[in-house]
């Protein structure tokens, strides 16, 4: 069985973010299981004729070796609301194949679409994201550290478009908007959150 997952946007047929992608590959190959040979995913990964141009979601599953690679059309679910979940013993700092801890979580949404997970009364991820807030003077802010060190978050961190910082649940209040962020959605197309929209439990 597969310890591990990358999940990989396929645009027009191109790779996005492969450099960030690899980065995450081989520092998890690297952590967890001692491998230092290092993989580049452009050797493996061979977007089908069939699938010609337009957006797709690529699953490539590995351990020591990449054992399975599998295409999908991108499907987005309407996001708009947010219900807050405290977590105290949720480790994902690896993006393991196995998430049937974060969908209990995402189980608790109530009426809210999605969920925001705070631990350790600090601000981290969506059960599918990172997240990106803005704040007053314009810049945006990604709470640290998060549950998941994203190739999208990092990417975006790289390119002065993101400030690492960390937020309390009791500061959320002071910023403007969020933004859902992952590998298939950046600053622009990642979900809009109004923070009006984000729902503390009864």
């Amino acid at each position: 069985m597969s310890l591990l997952l990358e999940t990989i946007k396929i645009e027009n047929r191109l790779i996005c973010n492969l450099e960030w992608h690899n980065a995450r590959l081989n520092h998890s190959r690297n952590a967890l299981l001692g491998i230092q040979e290092t993989l580049d995913l452009a050797d493996y990964i061979k977007v089908p004729v069939e699938l010609g141009n337009g957006t797709y979601r690529c699953r490539v599953l590995y351990g020591r070796d990449i054992d399975k690679i599998q295409f999908h059309p991108h499907e987005t679910r309407p996001v708009r609301s947010l219900k807050i979940i405290h977590c105290e013993d949720l480790d994902y700092s690896f993006k393991y194949a196995d998430r049937k801890k974060l969908q209990e979580l995402f189980g608790m949404r109530g009426e809210c679409d999605e969920i925001l997970i705070i631990k350790e009364g600090l601000v981290t991820d969506t059960s599918v994201s990172n997240i990106a807030l803005l704040a007053g003077d314009g810049q945006w802010v990604t709470p640290a550290p998060p549950l998941l060190p994203g190739t999208m978050r990092q990417s975006l961190l790289d390119r002065g478009r993101l400030k690492e910082k960390k937020v309390r649940l009791e500061d959320l209040s002071l910023y403007r908007e969020a933004r859902m962020i992952n590998c298939m959605m950046d600053l622009e197309s990642g979900h809009l959150i109004e923070m009006d929209r984000i729902l503390y439990p009864h």
